[in-house]
């Protein structure tokens, strides 16, 4: 077994020596993505959790809606085809390689159905990211290249144990996805404690995990929103249980994957058997991972709030692509259940959009960018490591 991890940005011209970059783990407008950071974010500040009580009430009194993070949700600003282009115009345009993309929106397989029609991404492959509700905690499982004819009713097998999580089926939903030998199953950003049940209990959870279905598990994942110091963590966590590690971008906005893997590889079903078999493993991480990571998700941020005149209507502004349920519980677009947006959100917005402004940019990038780790990375070089 052997993995590789390069930085472009020191190595430029270790991509030569491979045919194809692999780009894992990217989302788009089918994608539902939840709303609860909202209010964790909230609790921690003051004056943003009275303006959201405020909301809640003026939202019950006038149309009867109790605000619930849960159940709402919001979708990234990319359709599949802009978001399939994104990631091939980076690995063609910057790395002069063949490009192998799997799009894995949350526990559905519309946008690799959709773009199957479309003669530039026909052979795109069908694949999602599986919610896995384990123990006290929730992983996320990248679930890639499932069998065409199948791939429709596997899915639904797999949304049932997340709406019904009885861990005595999870074995067999694993078993039959192993047994299938040219899908990739992979442990996305292990360490995130998605549950908010604390990182040593969530450790201990995906300790578990592993010990009980790691016989079907093909790698874990270093994730290009997550941190330095935890994406090393996983490659620890990958020595200890013998497993490869495997990129994933986990793309939400409109910046192309920041890590990738670079295969001698002609086609996917090429790179898993490479995966799985030999358990050999290349990472490259991609100079826009450099940026500190907060930075980066500001950037995200601001993809999703932006305005998109060119898309079709509905889809348009940010309240359009947030939902939440009306008194009915139906979910629907906030533009649907206000006539504007509050004026607190909007000031909020306009203060992030400064970021965009290149002099504060840079302020907040030299602030972002002092810890050690981060200095690490921007001088680092190449890691290898070969059990």
């Amino acid at each position: 077994m052997q993995r590789k991890i390069t930085y472009l940005w020191k190595e430029s011209g270790v991509p030569r020596g491979y045919r194809s970059a692999v780009s894992l783990h990217g989302h788009t407008n089918h994608s539902r993505e939840s709303l609860f950071f909202i209010a964790e974010y909230a609790a921690r500040h003051t004056v943003l959790r009275r303006a959201l009580a405020t909301q809640e009430r003026r939202a019950k009194a006038k149309s009867g809606v109790v605000l619930d993070f849960w159940k709402g949700y919001w979708t990234p600003p990319l359709t599949p085809l802009a978001a399939f282009q994104l990631e091939r115009e980076q690995v063609e345009n910057e790395l002069g390689l063949n490009a192998l993309i799997s799009l894995t929106d949350h526990d559905s397989i519309e946008a690799p159905m959709l773009l199957r029609v479309v003669p530039e991404a026909r052979r795109v492959p069908v694949s999602l990211e599986w919610t896995v509700p384990f123990h006290d905690t929730i992983l996320h499982l990248g679930i890639h290249n499932l069998p065409s004819a199948r791939a429709e009713s596997i899915t639904t097998q797999l949304n049932e144990f997340t709406a019904d999580p009885q861990e005595r089926n999870l074995p067999g939903l694993m078993k039959m996805l192993n047994e299938y030998p040219d899908v990739l199953v992979v442990v996305n950003h292990p360490f995130w404690d998605l549950a908010g049940i604390g990182r040593e209990r969530h450790t201990q959870a995906l300790s578990c995990f592993l010990a009980e279905q790691g016989m079907f598990v093909h790698a874990l994942e270093v994730n290009g929103l997550r941190s330095l110091e935890e994406n090393l963590f996983v490659g620890h966590l990958a020595e200890g249980w013998n497993l490869p590690i495997v990129s994933g971008g986990d793309r939400h906005g409109c910046e192309p994957s920041a890590v990738l893997n670079l295969t001698e590889a002609d086609n996917l079903a090429e790179f898993i058997h490479q995966i799985r078999k030999k358990g050999s493993s290349h990472v490259l991480y991609m100079p826009q991972y450099a940026e500190p990571v907060a930075l980066r998700i500001m950037q995200t941020l601001l993809d999703v709030i932006r305005v998109y005149p060119d898309y079709s209507m509905g889809s348009q502004r940010w309240d359009e692509r947030v939902f939440h349920p009306d008194k009915n519980g139906v979910p629907r677009p906030l533009s649907c259940m206000w006539k504007k947006p509050p004026g607190f959100i909007e000031a909020i917005f306009s203060c992030l959009r400064l970021v965009e402004r290149a002099p504060v940019r840079r302020a907040v990038q030299f602030a972002l960018a002092g810890s050690e780790r981060q200095k690490q990375l921007m001088f680092g070089g190449r890691q290898e490591v070969t059990p």
